[in-house]
């Protein structure tokens, strides 16, 4: 059997519980995703007796991550969240709907806090460009904009950037 290639940096998520049924609900929402392994620790660990701790990996759009469910740690903040970049309002509004779905939290300026406490922001990817235009008061309206806004609406943001 040969052996995966091994991402250099992977992102690491410890859940309190039900690491696994996160992998899977992420791997149904993006394209090119997959739960690859669950191992579920044989040893007792300090997060609790033999099979209680699990370990998932997974891939989302191609990137490689894990996970594990070892009990309660540090809960999940706004310090790291995963950004994903949408290319229509018809993509941004799918990712937003379906993070949302059975228990995620609508945040401000396209934020999300999924039924797993992961944070994500759902966002436009001409707002990035809109917001390195060189021109201030451009971007400055776009903020404005933005500010206003739960869900990202890239037709009101692209009006704001343009202006009066």
């Amino acid at each position: 059997m040969s052996k995966p290639t091994i991402q250099k940096i992977v992102p690491y998520l410890w859940y309190a519980e039900k690491a696994e049924e996160a992998a899977h609900f992420y791997a149904s929402v993006f394209p090119d995703s997959r739960v690859d392994r669950v191992i579920p620790l044989r040893a007792e660990t300090p997060g609790g007796p033999p099979g209680s701790v699990v370990m998932v990996e997974f891939t989302l759009c191609g990137q490689v991550f894990s996970a594990m469910s070892a009990g309660a740690h540090h809960p999940f903040n706004d310090a790291i969240s995963f950004m994903v970049n949408c290319d229509s309002q018809e993509e941004l509004d799918r990712y937003w709907n379906a993070l949302l779905a059975n228990g995620g939290q609508p945040q401000a300026c396209g934020w999300i806090n999924d039924r797993y406490g992961v944070r994500w922001q759902i966002v436009p990817r001409v707002l990035i460009e809109m917001m390195a235009d060189p021109d201030v008061n451009r971007v400055r309206r776009v903020t404005q904009e933005m500010l206003r806004q739960i869900k990202l609406d890239v037709a009101k943001l692209e009006a704001a950037f343009h202006g009066p």
